[in-house]
């Protein structure tokens, strides 16, 4: 299980950050953000809203927020900070507490629609492990989610 959590952690932080100021997004705009990647996938489908939260230099990244989609096996099907995390099974991926983080997502989408999950993950701008509240909404057989960061 480390494992997984020390790949990804390499994996994440061998990333450029795609913002140059430190400044992070708020919980309003996570819930903003993850309507309007909602709508997206409602209005043009899936393949072209998942190329379009995959692109950092689009409209679906904005500093430290970003979209994330999972299907509701952990699979990984969009990752606005990660491309290398696309068509991973993620389900058994912890942070550093050791909080299967994606497993309580996709859990949580099964009985509610909208909801807040907190863990600890590398923030893309600072590259340092943070808190991070994360808010989730079911659409379909996805769950598509965008966080904040928070310092300690």
């Amino acid at each position: 299980m480390y494992r997984i959590l020390f790949l990804l952690t390499v994996i994440f932080l061998s990333v450029p950050a795609h913002a140059a100021t430190s400044e992070h997004a708020t919980k309003d705009e996570a819930v903003a953000m993850v309507d309007k990647a909602v709508r997206f996938i409602q209005e043009n489908g899936a393949d072209k809203a998942y190329a379009a939260f995959d692109n950092r230099a689009g409209p679906f990244v904005d500093r430290d927020l970003y979209v994330v989609v999972y299907d509701l096996n952990g699979k990984c099907l969009a990752h606005g900070a990660n491309l290398k995390l696309i068509g991973m099974d993620l389900l058994d991926a912890q942070d550093v507490d050791g909080k299967f983080y994606v497993k309580e997502r996709v859990e949580t989408a099964k009985t509610k629609d909208g909801y807040w999950l907190d863990y600890k993950f590398a923030d893309p701008v600072t590259k340092k492990l943070e808190p991070k509240s994360t808010y989730c909404r079911r659409l379909n057989e996805t769950v598509v989610c965008a966080g904040v960061y928070s310092s300690p």
